[in-house]
């Protein structure tokens, strides 16, 4: 089985002469991540025939809502030219802990959504961050795609390991 790997970046080009990277990140997580001495996994921008590998990271700065990124045994341009695309990934052991009730989108995705009355309602099938709370995206087949604030009055119990979550219909969610 392979295994579970999560994407914390991409590598949108490159940047200087001296082997950086341009990484747009995907994480909550970037001061874990874009730091000297982590650990990440390069995977291949898709069709390319190279194998995923293990990286060091070097350097690495903020910088105009990206990070510039060196990775230790790559020094100039000509290492990592190759790698727009790409992505950099972590293993799910290597993720951080979440606080009590908060989830990684990956594990939500897929899950079975409840009514309080225990009817199944639909399948969380995104989940939307704009802002001031996450939005999750049920499909449903009496009501079509439906949105979810993910707030206590409306999420009442989620767990991963059943894929299930119960809710409650906030009035005015279904007009």
């Amino acid at each position: 089985m392979e295994e579970e790997m999560f994407t914390v970046g991409v590598i949108t080009g490159t940047h200087g002469l001296r082997g950086d990277v341009k990484v747009l990140s995907r994480t909550d997580f970037p001061e874990l991540r874009f730091v000297q001495g982590a650990h990440l996994w390069l995977v291949p921008a898709e069709g390319s025939r190279t194998a995923p590998r293990e990286v060091v990271v070097r350097t690495a700065q903020s910088h105009n809502r990206v990070y510039i990124v060196s990775f230790e045994g790559y020094l100039s341009i000509d290492d990592v030219q190759a790698w727009r695309g790409s992505l950099l990934r972590v293993r799910r052991q290597d993720l951080p802990p979440l606080p009590q009730g908060e989830y990684f989108i990956r594990d939500l995705i897929g899950c079975a959504v409840y009514t309080e009355d225990g009817n199944l309602f639909g399948e969380l099938v995104d989940v939307l961050t704009p802002g001031a709370n996450d939005v999750y995206v049920v499909q449903t087949s009496l009501h079509g795609s439906v949105l979810l604030p993910a707030i206590p009055q409306c999420i009442l119990h989620v767990d991963i390991s059943t894929r299930r979550m119960d809710v409650r219909l906030l009035p005015g969610l279904l007009d």
